[in-house]
This record gives structure tokens, sequence and C-alpha cells, in this order.
């Protein structure tokens, strides 16, 4: 299995690799590195769809301290993030998690099972703004602790305005990848044609978030360089 490691433009390969396997590598939940070696053998490059070790750790921290129990995650893939999340999260606790691709999920559904964590979770088999709105016309409104988003980002925006209704006041959204390799910062003139074709119009998407956000008055933002890019949203009113 070789290792592909996911670095913004403010680290380097050589720190990231230092970071993961001094501090993150070490402390990583047996089954959370299984299931990480799975998704590389069954997925190779796409395998860094998933969340680094340390962002993993920093989200299953946050969780503890905020005291959750009640989550949501907008998109699985095999389900680095939904088991680190469920691992954090107290026996009782519930995780709605929402993704079109059963067939990813299941590769991580053994990992998740192995670790004992499934009957917190409720895989939702669905487009997310067709579920999150299920959840809103079921009375769900402002019950929710935390959401994960990782997925379509054109979405992003449209996603926001429907979690800050599920998410509760002192909640919190956070939304990954959102540096996108450090392109976000770069002008359309200091990128290659390769480079443009190889990042798409998900840049252009997570520009117009991060600039999005960071005028919403109605969220406490802390926009992270760690994996690909964490934007951390906690609801103020």
């Amino acid at each position: 299995m070789k290792e592909k490691f996911s670095f913004t433009i403010l680290q380097s390969e050589a720190l990231t690799k230092y970071l993961l396997e001094t501090s993150a590598y070490p402390r990583e939940h047996q089954q959370l590195k299984e299931l990480r070696h799975a998704t590389v053998d069954r997925y190779s490059h796409l395998s860094v769809m998933n969340v680094p070790a340390d962002e993993g750790q920093l989200l299953s921290m946050m969780l503890k301290l905020m005291g959750a129990k009640k989550t949501i995650e907008v998109g699985v893939f095999t389900g680095y993030s939904l088991l680190a999340t469920a691992l954090a999260l107290p026996d009782k606790a519930k995780v709605i998690a929402i993704d079109p691709d059963r067939e990813a999920y299941e590769v991580g559904l053994p990992f998740i099972e192995k670790a004992g964590v499934a009957h917190k979770i409720q895989f939702v088999n669905s487009d997310a703004v067709t579920a999150i709105n299920q959840l809103l016309h079921d009375g769900e409104e402002g019950t929710f602790d935390f959401a994960f988003v990782d997925a379509d980002k054109e979405n992003y925006i449209n996603y926001h305005e429907l979690l800050l209704k599920l998410v509760r006041v002192g909640g919190m959204i956070a939304y990954d990848n959102t540096l996108w390799s450090g392109t976000v910062a770069l002008a359309d003139d200091d990128l290659s044609q390769e480079w443009k074709d190889r990042i798409g119009e998900n840049r252009i998407f997570l520009r117009n978030l991060n600039a999005f956000l960071a005028n919403d008055g109605r969220i406490e933002l802390a926009h992270l360089s760690i994996g690909d890019g964490l934007s951390l949203c906690r609801r103020l009113h």
C-alpha cells in the first residue's frame, strides 16, 4: 500500500508526513487505520477523498468538547470521518449519514461494525438536499449539534442555508476541502492549464463559499489549514 498525503499550499508534503506519522497515526483507532488502508487498496488515488487522520482527530476532540449527541454528515465516501465521529459520540448518540453512493459506504461498513458503533449511524442513500429537506419537514429543525460537509462543492452554499436551520444555535457546521490544495489563493494566471483541468470548477465554487462565509453574520467562523482546508461555522442565531 502506498500512502498518499493531501497537503495545502501552507504545508509541504514532508511536514504533512511528519505530522501524521509523529502525532496522528500513533493515536489512530485501529478500525480507522484499517478503514484507511482498505480505502487506499480499493480506490487508490481517490482515497484522499477521506479526511486525513489529524483532521479526524480534531473533529473527534471538538465533538467531545461540545458534548455533541446528534450529528449529520453530508458526503460519506467510505466513512473515515463518519467512523471518527461515531467513535467520539456517547453510546446513545445519533449520526445521520447522507450519500447517494451506497457502494463506497459499504466498503467502510465492516470497520464501523467491528468498532461497535454501527448502532449510532443511520445511513440515508439520497442526495443531500432531498434528505435535509425531509428532516426539516419531519420537525428536526434546530435539533442537531454538529454537521460535517464533504460533498459536491457546487452545493456547499445551498447546504449552508439548509444546515443553518437544522443545526441548533451554538452548534457547528464544518466544511471540508475549503483550500482545495491551496489553489483558492491563486489567480487564474498562476495556474497552468494542467492544474486548471485537474482542479476543475471546484476552486471557483470554494472561493465563492469562502467569501460568502467570511461575510455571513449568522456564524462565527474559523478557517483552518488542516488537511485540504476546514471551515468551522458556529451558528450564532
